[in-house]
């Protein structure tokens, strides 16, 4: 027998055998075919990682509190709120009721500042004879900062915790409710900024009480004689806006035109409304029979509710119309008020004609034009 016959009948068991075909080719395989050894080194990658992330979720689990059984000795024990006096002497008394107290003092003095600059603005206006505009912007800023000031305090510069505690049973000794009353004061913070209050409250009485006292002065000031005033003078021609002299043939009967004292082109408290009726229709005043030559009566323009142009006349019912507030007011009559909010009738400008035709004033209106004042109903 052969060297090489020898060989390949030895037994497979021993040391230094040869290895089997089959094993060969499945090295050979697994050599040869990459997408295997891929899935064999990804499926070592998942089980790693599933390895992993069961450690990482006992870890978690781990750290969560376990309900305690029932009986069992080692239950936690929440630990209580503080209620009672225990909360009472917990108020915020640290650092943060130091910012607010800085903070809070610096509003309440600026709101009260603007409140001082508002109330001396109004007196200093109101003495000097200021515009009424400015009285009510100061009014408003006095008022407006006092009140801003009170609650900006309230806000800024009280506690506003609230400590309760259930009351004992009563009825209880003298030296037990004393007691009591001595162990709550000496917890319990008291008003911050005394004297920042105290002195706030004086200032701002003191300034409203000066601004009302100041008011009272305008009850019993007597009218500027200037209100008085009729501009109108005995004599003066009527004159139109152009400056031209009217006359007893200027008008139609149921005409109107607005005329002005010869001397005062376009005044506007002399302002009036000459109209033309018939004579038969007058039914003046005795006193005033006379004032209307040839049918020719004339009345202040100036509305004696607010003031507006009373210019529109309608000639069928002889009334004339303030398109402000559409009062309306009888020419027959006295130009007496017969519709609308105004309570006076206009006033009346007497008329006489002179030797050239010219219609001229008989003297001033029967009471001052314009809207009622302090001593004039």
């Amino acid at each position: 027998m052969s060297e090489d016959e020898e060989r390949n009948h030895e037994d497979p068991d021993q040391p230094g055998a040869a290895e089997t075909p089959g094993q060969d080719t499945e090295e050979t395989e697994r050599a040869e075919d990459p997408k295997a050894e891929r899935r064999i080194r990804m499926g070592e990658l998942a089980l790693t990682v599933l390895v992993f992330g069961w450690t990482f979720a006992r870890g978690l689990l781990a750290k969560v509190p376990v309900p305690a059984r029932a009986g069992s000795a080692v239950a936690p024990v929440p630990t209580p709120a503080k209620t009672g006096r225990a909360a009472d002497r917990d108020l915020d008394s640290g650092s943060n009721f130091a910012i607010r107290e800085r903070w809070g003092t610096l509003f309440v003095v600026c709101a009260f500042a603007i409140a001082v600059a508002g109330g001396v603005g109004f007196l200093v206006i109101y003495w000097s004879g200021g515009n009424n505009l400015l009285l009510g912007g100061t009014l408003a800023l006095f008022l407006g900062g006092f009140g801003s000031a009170l609650v900006l305090y309230s806000r800024w510069l009280m506690d506003h915790e609230e400590a309760t505690e259930p009351r004992e049973k009563l009825p209880s000794s003298a030296g037990e409710r004393e007691a009591v009353f001595e162990d709550y004061c000496s917890g319990a913070r008291e008003v911050q900024r005394r004297s920042l209050l105290k002195w706030m409250g004086v200032g701002g009485v003191g300034l409203l009480a000066a601004m009302i006292v100041s008011l009272m002065r305008s009850l019993g000031i007597s009218p500027y004689p200037s209100l008085f005033t009729t501009v109108w003078k005995h004599g003066q021609r009527l004159m139109t806006a152009e400056g031209k002299p009217v006359s007893v043939d200027s008008l139609e009967l149921g005409s109107s035109i607005t005329v002005f004292p010869e001397n005062s082109l376009g005044s506007e408290k002399a302002q009036t409304v000459l109209i033309r009726v018939k004579e038969q229709l007058l039914q003046l005043p005795k006193d005033r029979a006379n004032w209307a030559p040839m049918g020719y009566v004339a009345y202040s323009r100036v509305c004696t509710h607010a003031g507006c142009p009373v210019g529109l006349y309608e000639s069928t019912t002889h009334l004339l119309l303030c398109p402000c507030h559409q009062s309306t007011f009888d020419v027959l009559r006295g130009a007496s008020p017969t519709g609308g909010p105004a309570a006076r009738p206009l006033p009346q400008l007497p008329l006489y004609a002179d030797s050239d035709g010219n219609l001229r004033a008989g003297g001033g209106f029967t009471s001052p034009p314009g809207p009622g004042f302090w001593g004039l109903s």
